[in-house]
């Protein structure tokens, strides 16, 4: 059966079916040898060879071609949401068997990516998966998924600035949605902030707290739509299931 081609690359675990589309369109894949630019070829996932970034992806056996993986990771500071290590220190790093909490420990052997971003001055919860369609709903704003993030600011947020963060407010040029405040408690000199956005834009919960005077000290996310963090220690991951997320 045909498959357009980035779903194609998407079912691989290369990459999310939007990043694939841009890949596409730099000329950075190829078929059987042959360069596309256009969005609208499918190939045969069971025969054709898909070049991506000059890495050959044969098709996989029916088994692994179909099995899909999900891990839940509590990524550290100084690691980047990436599947390449070219910038830094990448999340893929982390996913050793001596850092899976479960019993049987094992090594992931097949392709995954990150879903979305965290930023590498933040830490928490970051999910890796060979499922396209499943990255492509949770990143994509039309949908609407919550991520929520716990945030440390050194002072209480005033009225004033509740009211802007949750109504929205312009970054440069664009204009981001509000965010939800769930909670706020102080904490000696400093003050804890659970926040819930569902645009999700690059360091928009930095950026949206700098543009009002709030110096943002640790930010981490503790959920993405159902998944939640909970207790998983910091560098660890384990593998859940797909009716844990969505």
């Amino acid at each position: 059966m045909l498959v357009r081609l980035q779903k194609h690359i998407a079912d691989l675990g290369i990459c999310s079916r939007r990043k694939a589309e841009v890949l596409i369109s730099e000329k950075k894949v190829k078929v059987n040898g042959e360069t596309v630019t256009e969005l609208g070829v499918k190939v045969d996932p069971e025969k054709d060879t898909v070049t991506v970034e000059g890495r050959k992806n044969k098709h996989a056996e029916p088994t692994d071609y179909n099995q899909k993986m999900y891990i839940l990771l509590n990524k550290p500071i100084g690691y980047i949401s990436s599947a390449s290590s070219k910038q830094g220190d990448s999340v893929l790093d982390l996913l050793t068997k001596e850092n899976c909490v479960a019993r049987d420990k094992r090594d992931i052997k097949m392709r995954v990516y990150p879903v979305g971003r965290l930023d590498k001055d933040s830490e928490g919860l970051v999910l890796l998966t060979n499922d396209g369609e499943l990255t492509n709903e949770l990143t994509h704003p039309r949908y609407e998924h919550e991520k929520e993030y716990e945030i440390v600011v050194e002072k209480p947020l005033s009225r004033d600035t509740k009211k802007v963060l949750e109504t929205g407010m312009k970054i440069g040029d664009d204009f981001v949605q509000g965010i939800k405040i769930k909670k706020e408690f102080n904490k000696g000199r400093k003050t804890i902030v659970t926040v819930i956005l569902k645009e999700g834009k690059n360091r928009q919960v930095r950026k949206m707290f700098g543009n009002l005077g709030y110096n943002v000290q640790s930010l981490k996310r503790t959920r993405i739509n159902k998944l939640k963090l909970n207790v998983l220690p910091v560098g660890k991951w384990k593998l859940v299931k797909k009716e844990d997320i969505i």
